[in-house]
């Protein structure tokens, strides 16, 4: 019986602790709160910046793809009028040109 005795003093182990410990525990969670707080921020952050970037990826794919369009489509007169209009400010005879004064 005496083996009994010395279980059950052991299961009744309790330990206190003081202000001091309580304020220090309460402290360090509210430490761990703001730092998760602020990584949700550069989360946030980041996704923002991914989808941008994304997006800037998707427009240069749409761009590549209508370049390689154009590369095999090859040299018409069409395109080359095109280009030369757009670029260099090729005018027909005929053809009046306006400029509002705006570079």
């Amino acid at each position: 019986m005496a083996k009994k005795g010395k279980a059950e003093k052991r299961k009744t182990h309790v330990v206190r602790t003081g202000p001091l410990a309580k304020i220090l525990l309460l402290l360090l969670l509210l430490g761990v709160g703001w730092q998760l707080y602020s990584l949700r921020s550069q989360v946030m952050d980041a996704q923002a910046e991914k989808d941008r970037l994304t997006a800037q990826v998707e427009a240069k794919r749409q761009e590549n793809a209508a370049l390689s369009a154009d590369i095999a489509e090859g040299g018409t007169q069409e395109k080359m009028e095109e280009i030369a209009r757009n670029e260099l400010g090729m005018v027909f005879p005929g053809e009046y040109v306006l400029c509002d004064g705006v570079n």
